[in-house]
């Protein structure tokens, strides 16, 4: 399945948090939120995004976004994660990549210089009606708190 683009309407979900709470699609109605998919709990990369995400936390509720972080990894894995790094917004798990595959960000990619079938580090900016208003591919993880704020001020 080929990404969804700016315009498309955010899929249809209900997935547990990892608190093991049901988080679904319907409790964004008339919100706006910030939806970050990456590849996996407890590893280098993803450790530098989602701290930079959590530190930039405040700023990004104040623009009026909710957050939300999205991988395959399960619920305990996921309380792991957030306990560690002390993350103050849901990670939702997606442990049969169902939602990675309705948005599109899960497929083949590169790692280590062998391909792979993962989920593709990407970000969506859902606005209040429930549409995409923008999509990071390239995300920074040491600055995407400072992209999405880039990209929601232009």
């Amino acid at each position: 399945m080929s990404m969804l683009t700016i315009g498309d309407q955010m899929p249809v979900f209900e997935l547990e948090d990892q608190n093991g709470q049901l988080f679904s699609s319907a409790s964004l109605q008339g919100k706006k939120a910030i939806l970050f998919f990456y590849p996996r709990d407890l590893t280098p990369t993803c450790t530098v995004e989602v701290c930079n995400l959590r530190d930039h936390y405040t700023d990004l509720k104040k623009m009026g976004y909710l957050l939300i972080g999205v991988s395959t990894d399960p619920v305990a894995m996921h309380k792991r994660f957030a306990e560690r790094n002390k993350l103050p917004y849901p990670l939702l798990a997606d442990v049969d990549a169902s939602l990675s595959k309705a948005f599109g960000v899960w497929g083949p990619k590169k790692f280590m210089g062998r391909e792979i079938i993962g989920i593709k580090r990407t970000t969506f900016l859902i606005d209040e009606s429930g549409s995409i208003s923008h999509i990071f591919e390239k995300v920074k993880s040491k600055e995407h708190a400072e992209q999405i704020q880039a990209a929601v001020k232009s």
